[in-house]
């Protein structure tokens, strides 16, 4: 499988396109939409969010709620482009550089400079309109549909968050409904209701000062066979596949899994999971401490990703920069910004993370409709159950 993304922060909408969705699968519209639900909640969130209400109309490759095997269109419309026409339209327009909004001084931490000098534009707009965050809408949505063929076969996703600035987390080992129901419940995402109260501080401390935060979210993944993935060429690593999906998402600047960079301080007999068996369950880990993976296949364990967002970088405290037309030194512009966009990139990552696995799922099972994949599936359960 795979999909593209198309459209602006400010533009009318925003549209993927999905080649390669086995037919057959059934869809909840509902369950697609929670998703993009969930991304625009979370304590620390911008004016935007109030803005739109996000509602991915699928336009094509679904018929009377099954895929039918063509590409899947979806569109999500931006209700904020009524109040962009003029700057945003595609047609050319008269007027000063006021009346279309033009950007000259890149902020620090965006893709504003590095865009403007790759494709040679003298107005920022044009890189900050697409490397916006708001491009994630789509991938999530994208998830959202990849969820649907994993819930087919029981697998389950979830997640939480581990820290918000400097506070942490207490982490409970929890069934995965229940962790789903009780971070669901949380404005940060969190189990843990004392780190819950001083994370929402640290945030209102951040947004008083004009300043950001950012944080360490954590994604759980249960009921993935062993085998999705393979050792025999680099880029068909699953554990490598993914932490490039990861490391794509705005703000995104560390993954690791299972106990992951820990491991550095652990000596080799309490870092990897011994292997066990038992009549009825076949072969199983003991631990889980490297996350599911070994040799960047899975390993029937959970798999637990975990990823660092970096603070926000668009400050209402606004950093230094320099004009690109006087190339004098300057505030940076503000457009829009978050206090802290933590919990609602644990929504990101997470649905990033189930594309991942549902594309190596179906190269694994292969098939053009669901009945095909199931009968593949269900043959290689019994070759591994008779292993």
């Amino acid at each position: 499988m795979r999909y593209l993304t198309s459209g602006e922060t400010h533009g009318p909408q925003l549209t993927a396109i999905i080649e390669g969705f086995p037919s057959n699968v059934s869809i909840d519209f509902e369950s697609v939409n929670f998703q993009l639900a969930r991304r625009q909640k979370g304590y620390g969130r911008g004016r935007r969010m109030q803005i739109e209400k996000d509602t991915a109309n699928i336009v094509g490759g679904v018929r009377h709620g099954k895929t039918t095997g063509a590409p899947i269109a979806v569109v999500v419309e931006n209700n904020d482009w009524k109040h962009w026409t003029t700057v945003m339209n595609i047609e050319p327009i008269e007027g000063s550089d006021e009346t279309k909004r033009r950007v000259n001084r890149p902020r620090p931490g965006h893709a504003d400079l590095n865009g403007g000098l790759k494709y040679n534009q003298r107005d920022l707009r044009n890189i900050l309109e697409r490397s916006s965050a708001r491009e994630t809408t789509m991938r999530v949505a994208v998830g959202g549909i990849a969820r649907e063929l994993l819930k087919e076969f029981g697998i389950k996703v979830a997640g939480q968050v581990i820290r918000i600035g400097d506070v942490e987390a207490k982490r409970q080992e929890l069934p995965i409904d229940e962790l789903i129901a009780i971070t669901e419940e949380s404005p940060v995402r969190v189990t843990d209701k004392e780190a819950e109260a001083r994370m929402i501080a640290a945030i209102d401390a951040a947004k008083e000062d004009g300043d950001t935060l950012g944080g360490i979210i954590e994604c759980i993944i249960e009921g993935v066979p062993s085998g999705l993935g393979s050792h025999v060429q680099w880029d068909r690593k699953l554990d490598g596949r993914i932490a490039q999906a990861v490391l794509s998402i705005q703000a995104f600047k560390g993954v690791e899994f299972g106990i992951g960079f820990e491991a550095a301080e652990r000596r080799g007999s309490a870092v990897h999971d011994e292997i066990m068996h038992e009549e009825g369950r076949g072969f199983y880990r003991a631990t889980n401490r490297a996350g599911g993976f070994e040799g960047g296949m899975t390993t029937g364990e959970p798999i637990v990703v975990r990823a660092v967002m970096k603070p926000i970088s668009t400050l209402y405290k606004a950093l230094q920069s320099v004009d690109i037309d006087t190339k004098e030194a300057f505030t940076a512009q503000v457009e829009r910004s978050d206090t802290c966009a933590v919990p609602a990139a644990g929504v990101i990552l997470e649905n990033v993370v189930a594309w991942e696995v549902a594309n190596a799922f179906l190269e694994k099972f292969g098939g053009d409709s669901i009945e095909e994949i199931r009968r593949n599936y269900e043959g290689y359960l019994e070759q591994i159950k008779n292993y």
